[in-house]
């Protein structure tokens, strides 16, 4: 496993100097996000000769995009919010080639019209799951017209809020098209006694037995008891048994720094660092 981290972690007036700090921290994997360049998110259309400058600015850095972000609300209780998601989606998987990339990450989304990372009390609904399904079926139709893979991530705020939950979604989906970001953080919930940390070894046991075949990136950030979200090695997860679970489904990709500030990069990937070298010894 090698690590990387999301591009968009270094605010810079240009992504060619935001790729230099990757570089810079020793990193040669990322996740892009197409703010770095300039744009939305979620753009209305992408320039293809910005998307060749970027391909071209990677390769100059050695420097490789193991996903570019394509996330949207795809719950959203608003059919004409979700429609909107699925174009704006469409002009990203029809630019990855240029950019270097044939992977875009998802969420399913929440029922808060708001924030697509906030809970919602409808999310566990019939009638979410199916706009959600509706929703990943038109995004899928898009992945395979463009030859891409989309990657979604089980979170506790969302639709798909569990393995389970993922598991049942790609068996529905069925689709060689869509795959699975593993982030261990987001198995837990500090709110269900069932799923607190203290239940670790039986959550990340039940999460790769259910979707380890299907994994295609894996994030790197760290959960407290409490709930919160910090940088890898300064919360209460369980790394080397997220890290040997990982081996063993046999993922060779990269681990992906995210939910971290500029200035815990380097404690970070020094955590992970000293992770991994323990496990190839």
């Amino acid at each position: 496993m090698r690590i990387g981290i999301f591009a968009r972690t270094f605010s810079r007036p240009s992504f060619e100097e935001a790729l230099d700090a990757v570089v810079g921290h020793g990193l040669h994997e990322m996740q892009f996000n197409m703010s770095v360049a300039g744009l939305p998110s979620m753009p209305d259309e992408i320039d293809p000769a910005l998307a060749d400058r970027v391909r071209e600015a990677t390769a100059e850095r050695h420097l490789k995009i193991a996903a570019v972000s394509g996330t949207f609300n795809m719950a959203h209780p608003d059919e004409g919010v979700r429609r909107d998601g699925v174009r704006r989606l469409g002009v990203i998987s029809g630019s990855c080639g240029r950019l270097g990339t044939s992977t875009i990450t998802l969420c399913t989304g929440t029922r808060d019209p708001e924030n697509m990372w906030r809970r919602h009390p409808e999310n566990g609904t019939p009638e979410a799951w199916r706009d959600m399904l509706t929703t990943m079926q038109e995004a899928l139709e898009t992945a395979e017209e463009s030859g891409v893979t989309l990657a979604f991530e089980p979170e506790i705020n969302n639709v798909v809020d569990s393995a389970q939950k993922g598991r049942r979604l790609l068996d529905e989906m069925r689709s060689p098209h869509l795959k699975v970001v593993m982030d261990a953080a987001n198995l837990f919930d500090a709110e269900d006694p069932a799923r607190r940390l203290s239940h670790s070894t039986e959550i990340i046991y039940e999460a790769f037995d259910l979707l380890g075949d299907d994994i295609v990136i894996a994030h790197a950030k760290d959960v407290r008891a409490s709930g919160e979200f910090v940088a890898a090695g300064k919360g209460d997860l369980d790394y080397d048994l997220y890290l040997d679970h990982l081996a063993e489904a046999g993922y060779h990709g990269p681990l992906i720094l995210h939910g971290l500030g500029e200035e815990e990069v380097e404690g970070s990937v020094a955590f992970l660092r000293e992770r991994l070298a323990g496990k190839a010894r």
